[in-house]
């Protein structure tokens, strides 16, 4: 797929930060994937999502390698950090990957006459679940956090003092990118969108170093990134900082946070504020069997009301201080995990009768991180 195109060819005119973007294929992958799971849609994965999956998943084993080290490479690629490029092995992109492949194989497994009529046999799906399985996952050791991509926590430092003192920001409007691509500075979210994407692959702790380490050098130079560090920054308990990232999501526009607005709306920013509610606060993950929530509300919130569509069942959640009330509308009931402190339970609803649950916030593993300088969110407009 395309990082960007007006007929459904490649138009992108600088390629470093726009085809070495491969990172799309995954994305547009389990967009059709969640789809699915969402809706229950069985013609839609089917006709549409089956080859969607199929032949992503045939680009990512034609463009990884095995390495001599036994994992599976990706290389030669540019994340959604548009200020580090044509990197070997980027997490965000590597593990959207695996996600990739091994929806992929289930969805065959699911519908194998419907694989097969795409050539797909057992072999091809083995060895899809066999890169998944191997996918490489950079990691130092000596800072215990992850690696952006391979090698970036040992680049050199940017000089976040002078880019704030001289006006600099954003970044890309004053500084060349031969620069930009040398140092640790990160445009918009890109590990920590792999901490919400692809969540389940790391533990609460590494979440917290990695939120912790990742904070300082993130400038916010797009619109996409305030809303995922809203979400992550509930996650690892910095209540306040969720909020004042989620006030930066929603009002970008009816503020003009980035002096823009009247080249158009930010849509994606604007659907980054749902997120970061229900996702953020609400604690919302895809856990493949059943919802989870870990609902939390930041200081001075008195009530977060939200309702989602899984197949046939609507729930409603409203989270009030320290208690949250679950409730399927409609003839079916459902399963979800409810999440509080270190604990998680299975919750049984049954159709239109509510159950309440008393919630804990998640205690801060690290002290509320700071931002570079000059990159703060706009901390007033959440007292508004």
């Amino acid at each position: 797929y395309p990082w960007r195109t007006i007929r459904g060819e490649e138009c992108s005119g600088y390629w470093p930060a726009g085809t070495a973007a491969v990172h799309v294929n995954a994305a547009v992958a389990a967009a059709a994937a969640r789809h699915v799971w969402w809706t229950r849609d069985v013609e839609f994965e089917q006709r549409c999502a089956l080859p969607i999956l199929v032949h992503t998943a045939r680009f990512w084993v034609g463009f990884g390698y095995d390495g001599a080290d036994g994992r599976f490479h990706i290389d030669g690629v540019t994340g959604p950090d548009e200020y580090t490029a044509v990197v070997d092995d980027n997490v965000y992109t590597n593990l959207m990957a695996r996600q990739n492949l091994l929806a992929a194989a289930a969805a065959c497994e699911r519908w194998p006459e419907v694989a097969a009529e795409l050539g797909v046999d057992p072999e091809e799906t083995n060895r899809w679940s066999d890169c998944a399985a191997r996918v490489a996952v950079p990691y130092d050791e000596r800072l215990e956090v992850h690696q952006q991509d391979l090698g970036f926590t040992s680049r050199g430092p940017w000089d976040f003092e002078r880019s704030a003192r001289d006006g600099e920001y954003p970044l890309l409007e004053h500084a060349p990118y031969f620069d930009l691509y040398r140092r640790q500075v990160v445009k918009q979210a890109d590990l920590v969108l792999a901490l919400h994407w692809a969540g389940d692959q790391f533990e609460p702790a590494q979440k917290a170093r990695n939120f912790a380490y990742y904070e300082p050098l993130t400038v916010r130079d797009s619109s996409l990134s305030a809303c995922t560090q809203a979400v992550i920054a509930a996650e690892v308990g910095h209540l306040d900082l969720a909020a004042e990232y989620l006030a930066d999501a929603a009002l970008m526009d009816l503020d003009d946070l980035e002096h823009n607005a009247r080249d158009g709306l930010h849509i994606a920013s604007l659907a980054g504020s749902w997120l970061a509610l229900v996702a953020g606060f609400g604690g919302m993950r895809d856990m493949g069997a059943h919802l989870l929530f870990r609902p939390q509300l930041p200081p001075g919130w008195h009530r977060l009301r939200f309702k989602v569509r899984l197949g046939a069942c609507r729930l409603s959640v409203h989270i009030s201080p320290r208690q949250v009330s679950y409730q399927v509308m409609g003839e079916q009931g459902m399963t979800i995990v409810h999440c509080s402190g270190d604990s998680e339970e299975l919750v049984e609803l049954e159709p239109d009768t509510p159950v309440r649950r008393s919630w804990q916030p998640v205690k801060p593993l690290t002290p509320r991180p700071h931002q570079p300088p000059g990159r703060e969110p706009a901390r007033e407009l959440t007292r508004r």
